[in-house]
């Protein structure tokens, strides 16, 4: 399927809805409709940026923003720029009739560009840079990954013009460069971080998921089981340290990384760190990568 949708003279379609402005979700494919559409609300607006194959954790980002403005604008963009190579920028799952099926009425705009409205020039004459952060952890796999996001994201906040945004924690990464972002540019939004949604056997909900098996599946709550040893150990820095080097001497799954890290530089604590450490667990399960985080609260060495 393709991304942009072209429905007779005008390709915005009105799709009737409950909840939505009005009882109508409305989705628009160009960023002269985007902006008309923006001018016509009244009220704060919250955004919601993905990359389309919505699933259960995006309703739970679209539920908070709805809690917390008068209006979303939900973006679908499979953007370019964060993919890598080796990375099937083409094979990215692109469903927009089912994923407009999915929010019909729950938000009142989706914006879904094609990638030449996005960027008439690819890549980019001028682009963003997410510095040294982007290169450690995640980036370290995925050279120029975060580049491409804080780019796309820059060029979402300046189109959808929003009050506030919302994007999950488990993305831990993408979520502290993020708030980075707007702190370093100035950019006049609100970052509203949503908690981890979690399977009732504490594994955090992921798309990714579905590909492991039963087994794979109980070898996969080692990533929440240390989360709860970290928490336990907390408020203690070292008790902290001890949690995660336990749980890498223990092979439940193929641990990237286990790391207690400052939550604005991403850089690892020192033994004098007090206040909040974010905790980064990343590791592979059945050829699956999976990632967790926590924040806990360190106040003792």
């Amino acid at each position: 399927m393709t991304q942009n949708h072209d429905r007779g003279t005008d390709p915005a379609l009105a799709v009737a809805g409950e909840h939505g402005a009005q009882g109508r979700t409305t989705l628009v494919t160009t960023k002269a409709q985007l902006r008309a559409r923006r001018a016509e609300m009244v009220g704060t607006v919250a955004a919601v940026f993905t990359m389309g194959a919505l699933h259960e954790g995006h309703l739970t980002l679209i539920a908070r923003a709805r809690e917390l403005a008068d209006h979303v604008i939900l973006s679908v963009f499979v953007n370019p720029l964060q993919f890598g190579p080796g990375e099937d920028f083409e094979a990215y799952p692109r469903v927009l009739e089912e994923d407009l099926a999915l929010v019909d009425g729950h938000v009142d705009l989706v914006f879904a560009p094609s990638t030449a409205q996005m960027y008439p020039v690819l890549p980019p004459t001028v682009s963003v840079t997410a510095g040294r952060a982007g290169t450690i952890l995640e980036g370290a796999d995925r050279p120029g990954h975060f580049d491409g996001v804080v780019t796309v994201v820059t060029k979402l906040l300046q189109l959808t013009d929003p009050h506030l945004t919302v994007f999950g924690r488990k993305d831990a990464q993408q979520l502290a460069i993020i708030q980075s972002l707007v702190s370093d540019l100035d950019l006049p939004v609100r970052i509203e971080p949503v908690e981890i949604q979690r399977e009732p056997t504490g594994l955090a909900r992921s798309s990714r998921n579905a590909y492991l098996t039963d087994s794979g599946r109980e070898q996969a709550l080692a990533l929440s089981r240390t989360l709860a040893a970290v928490e336990a150990a907390a408020p203690s820095r070292g008790a902290i340290q001890a949690a995660l080097t336990d749980a890498l001497t223990r092979a439940e799954i193929e641990w990237s990384y286990a790391l207690a890290l400052d939550p604005t530089t991403l850089e690892e604590i020192g033994p004098d760190h007090r206040g909040e450490v974010l905790v980064a667990l990343a590791g592979r399960v059945e050829g699956t990568r999976l990632l967790d985080a926590a924040v806990v609260v360190a106040t003792a060495p």
